[in-house]
């Protein structure tokens, strides 16, 4: 097995087409959906941003430093993409009746507010209901009629749900500073985070792929521990049975994989003994997560995609 975070086994084959990713930031567009709606009251401003060719930590920073706050105040439910078009919220955490900035008149290069709004509440991290993509692919080349059979497979099953190649840096760089930090070296707070973020997903990644390989990552195997489909409910492991083949393969629920910290696996079987055998092969990233204190967690091998549609906008140009 390769250690390589970008060579990851395919669930539908290899790809039928080849084709150029973001051409332009415009070509992968993101807008991140919450859920609920700021309840207009609070200490925390609530600001939906839409940024260009930008990092989130990077605007969350510069957010900061408008408003005069320590950059700790600044909050966000997940990572967006840099090279794109991506709409987000931040929050900001500006208690008191202290003078705050004009959001909306805002001029910045790389990003621009959309709405502000109060909230009593911060944003956690993870706490949206859903991301719409729309991706472009240009110069595309290959078996259009394969491609086609294989969206209606993704559409259906789904995909393996990895942490992408950015969660790794240029060149997976950010596994080896992982390593370092966890031999010793110093890195800034909000870098750990992203390193300590980088190791727990190669750990994930290496799991989902043994299970692509044995084309058990969207079924149910002895020993399963399982989420509900869109939420972060987790339950089990418990007897493999007919009700939960049926739930997994209709969609209803997912096995899930292990994003890596201290406390006991709780899966058991043939699951738990593949991922302690991960474990076991990469034992100095086990400890160093184990010791920064982060705690077991679980995240679903499987995202499906709900209302996938692919049109082509030219010979050869695909939109998703």
């Amino acid at each position: 097995m390769s250690d390589s975070p970008q060579e990851l086994p395919f669930a539908h084959g290899g790809p039928p087409l080849q084709g150029v990713l973001r051409s332009s930031a415009e070509d992968f567009f993101v807008d991140e959906a919450l859920g609920f709606v700021p309840d207009g009251v609070g200490e925390h401003v609530f600001l939906r941003v839409e940024k260009r060719a930008a990092n989130t930590d990077w605007v969350a920073r510069e957010l900061a430093r408008i408003a005069a706050v320590d950059p700790r105040a600044v909050s966000y439910a997940g990572l967006k993409d840099r090279h794109a078009v991506t709409r987000q919220t931040f929050s900001l955490h500006l208690p008191g009746k202290r003078a705050e900035p004009d959001w909306m008149s805002l001029d910045h290069r790389e990003f621009r507010m959309l709405e502000a709004q109060r909230n009593s509440r911060k944003l956690q991290r993870g706490a949206l209901d859903s991301n719409f993509f729309r991706i472009v692919v240009r110069e595309v080349a290959g078996d259009r009629s394969a491609a086609e059979r294989v969206l209606q497979a993704v559409s259906a099953r789904g995909v393996p749900n990895y942490f992408g190649e950015q969660r790794f840096g240029r060149d997976a760089g950010n596994l080896d500073r992982a390593r370092a930090m966890f031999a010793g070296r110093r890195f800034e707070r909000h870098e750990r985070s992203l390193l300590l973020s980088a190791a727990r997903s190669y750990l994930f990644n290496l799991v989902l792929a043994q299970r692509v390989r044995s084309a058990e990552w969207d079924r149910g195997l002895a020993g399963d521990v399982w989420t509900l489909a869109g939420t972060q409910s987790i339950f089990g492991p418990q007897p493999l049975d007919e009700t939960l083949v049926a739930r997994c393969a209709a969609g209803d629920i997912s096995p899930t994989g292990p994003l890596w910290g201290e406390g006991a696996l709780r899966t058991t079987d043939a699951v738990a003994e593949l991922e302690q055998g991960v474990a076991a092969k990469h034992s100095e990233i086990v400890a160093g997560l184990e010791k920064n204190g982060l705690r077991q967690a679980r995240r679903s091998l499987t995202l499906r995609p709900t209302e996938l549609q692919f049109s082509w906008l030219t010979d050869r140009d695909l939109q998703l």
